[in-house]
């Protein structure tokens, strides 16, 4: 699927993806033929919706080896980690447990920084740990900074600025081996890489459905039941999703979440080929039309996807991207994207302002043809030596 001459090329696939036919198709039913609340059993109509959203919800805990009673769909993965990380502080606090340091990482997601930062006005105690130089978790330091006292660890499984892929299943058994709760955010990962919760020692595990092809707005969050996971909920209502998330569920954004799930989890691998085939195309043009362009954090294992690049010239990527408007790519997270100031992902594994800031981040996925990285890398180098030009009139 080419995108028109006349539209913009989009490689920003870690922002969002666009949403699959195969999951509009199966959205269109709930958005017109049956408009139910699933809470209204009492009816034909609410019994139809509610079987529709349990059958997404079993398609959603395949794609990560859960069992369907271990998903609680939420808006997105924003509240599911704040509701697995804050629920799951304030209910040991609720239990008088003696627990109270939480460990994260210095490139996790905002909103999981900020939730691990929001808890030490509630008497926790935040960690946040570096990375090395290819956005990698120490795990001698995770080791020493877990003990008797940790009651959580949110490590992300992939990274959405750099995209490396962390090892999950050795940072898991070192969480377990000091008794605590192992969080993490898999929004980048799901249908990128395999996972299965029960390999990785997840106890908590958040997803986000636009970011594998499915609609904005819903999102899960995976509760282990054996042994039980015991979380307070933020949303007080009508006790719908265990009564862990209150709230009546949008039909049509749970069947589209459950399609793209189940697509992915059929078709990730092949997802995953031809997405490098693709990666590799893209990069092969752009240095040969950029000689000096590197990749940050290059020898990390990545999703086949990504691509965070340095550009050289002492030129700033947003001025790159301004003199390539036909490309749609960003300069880091979609969350701090107009922010001025260096990605503080970049700065976390140690690379200058000045390489950080003429940094780029490449998304490609499903629907990028070869074309369309073709196109994309001429536009990006002709707007790289654009810019050059400019920086270098101005210098005069």
């Amino acid at each position: 699927m080419t995108a028109p001459p006349n539209r913009p090329i989009y490689l920003d696939n870690h922002a969002t993806t666009p949403v699959d036919p195969r999951v509009l198709a199966a959205m269109r039913p709930w958005w017109e033929d049956n408009f139910a609340n699933p809470g209204s059993v009492e009816h034909t109509l609410g019994r139809a919706a509610e079987e529709a959203v349990e059958q997404a919800r079993a398609h959603i805990a395949d794609l990560i080896g859960a069992d369907a009673k271990e998903i609680v769909l939420t808006s997105g993965a924003t509240e599911a980690n704040n509701l697995a990380i804050k629920g799951a502080a304030r209910f040991a606090a609720a239990q008088g447990s003696d627990r109270r340091r939480i460990v994260t990482v210095a490139t996790e997601h905002k909103c999981v920084l900020e939730s691990v930062k929001a808890l030490e006005a509630e008497g926790f105690e935040p960690v946040f740990l570096p990375v090395d130089s290819n956005g990698l978790l120490d795990l001698d330091a995770l080791r020493a900074a877990v003990g008797d006292t940790t009651l959580l660890v949110s490590v992300m499984a992939v990274n959405n600025e750099i995209g490396v892929i962390q090892d999950l299943a050795a940072i898991g058994a070192i969480v377990k081996a000091a008794g605590a709760l192992f969080h993490t955010d898999a929004a980048q990962a799901a249908g990128r890489i395999p996972l299965d919760v029960g390999d990785i020692g997840a106890d908590l595990l958040s997803l986000s459905a636009h970011k594998i092809y499915g609609p904005k707005g819903i999102g899960a969050l995976y509760v282990r039941r054996r042994p039980r996971v015991r979380i307070a909920p933020l949303v007080s209502g009508g006790g719908q999703e265990r009564g862990l998330r209150s709230g009546t569920l949008a039909p049509p954004l749970v069947v589209g979440f459950g399609e793209a799930a189940r697509v992915a989890a059929i078709e990730h691998m092949l997802d995953a080929g031809r997405i490098g085939g693709q990666r590799d195309r893209f990069l092969a043009a752009l240095t040969a039309a950029v000689p000096g362009v590197a990749i940050n954090a290059a020898d990390a294992p990545r999703v086949t996807g990504n691509l965070n690049l340095a550009f050289p010239g002492g030129v700033a990527a947003q001025d790159i991207m301004a003199a390539a408007p036909g490309v749609c790519v960003s300069t880091g997270s979609a969350c701090s994207s107009a922010e001025i100031e260096p990605s503080y992902v970049l700065r976390a594994i140690g690379l200058e302002d000045a390489r950080a800031r003429a940094t780029l981040r490449i998304g490609i996925g499903r629907f990028t043809s070869p074309a369309d990285v073709d196109r994309a890398a001429a536009m990006l180098a002709e707007g790289w030596h654009r810019a050059v030009s400019g920086t270098s009139r101005a210098a005069e």
